[in-house]
């Protein structure tokens, strides 16, 4: 059985180039115009964190592991398109890492900048667990009773349930993802674990663009939402002035948008 568990996971690994792959300059603009009709013109995929459960301590270094939600587990990122599909991923990260942290530990963030990733005026969407960048905008962790910070939140939210359902699909086709039961005792489990994420990943996008016929009511997904101990960790501020100004242009067309009959926050 272990035998064929790794070789169906070699298979899956060889159509990762294909299965889990950022959208190239033809296919942006259509991303673009769907979250343009949300209000955010630009945006060419959400951003977030999840939590994956371990049943069991790690070995080594076990502290680190342990969350916010007193479990232990690891922190993956997760960036998906307007349909669901996951087309950047990263794991391995313990579950005690702030999302931001992660970000910067991961290869993307490295390649925010890259004209490969992202053409003149767009950017992902994130919440209140990143920092604001030329190419990543996200909610506010404070608004101050600012009623404009106060609607762009609700806005960016409204456009962030897209994320929530791919992680919750994900979560509930493939329930090893629930709680992983390999306890981590060295560098090659850990190696493991990541693969067996990525196969997930890989047969949740591969069902997407097959069409298959997912219902939510014959298979409930979890919402995780957000909450107050997803703020940036301490010593990790918005201090990135190109960012900050992005997100207010974004938060000015955002809130202009919104706010015309029709709109989210039209009254």
């Amino acid at each position: 059985m272990v035998n064929y568990t790794n070789r169906v996971m070699v298979a899956l690994e060889s159509c990762i180039g294909h299965e889990i792959a950022w959208p190239d300059r033809q296919e942006r603009p259509q991303s673009a115009a769907h979250f343009a009709s949300l209000g955010f013109p630009g945006c060419v995929g959400l951003i977030d964190g999840t939590l994956v459960k371990l049943s069991q301590r790690p070995r080594d270094d076990g502290e680190t592991y342990f969350d916010r939600k007193s479990n232990y587990s690891l922190n993956v990122q997760v960036v998906c398109d307007e349909n669901k599909r996951v087309i950047y991923f990263f794991a391995g990260m313990p579950g005690s890492c702030h999302d931001v942290t992660c970000l910067r530990r991961s290869s993307l963030w490295d390649r925010l900048n890259s004209p490969q990733l992202f053409d003149f005026g767009q950017y992902l969407l994130g919440d209140s667990g990143y920092v604001p960048l030329e190419h990543l905008v996200c909610s506010y962790k404070r608004t101050g009773g600012d009623m404009d910070k106060v609607s762009f939140n609700t806005c960016i939210a409204h456009a962030r349930v897209g994320n929530e359902h791919c992680i919750g699909i994900l979560k509930a086709r493939w329930h090893s993802l629930k709680e992983i039961r390999t306890q981590l005792k060295n560098a090659g489990e850990n190696a493991y674990v990541i693969r067996w994420l990525q196969c997930c990943v890989i047969l949740h996008n591969y069902l997407i663009w097959r069409k298959d016929d997912w219902s939510e009511d014959d298979h409930p997904i979890e919402l995780e939402g957000e909450d107050e101990f997803r703020r940036s960790p301490h010593g990790v501020r918005d201090t990135n002035r190109r960012g900050i100004e992005r997100r207010q242009e974004v938060q000015d067309l955002c809130l202009a948008f919104n706010r015309r009959p029709g709109g989210l926050l039209y009254r």
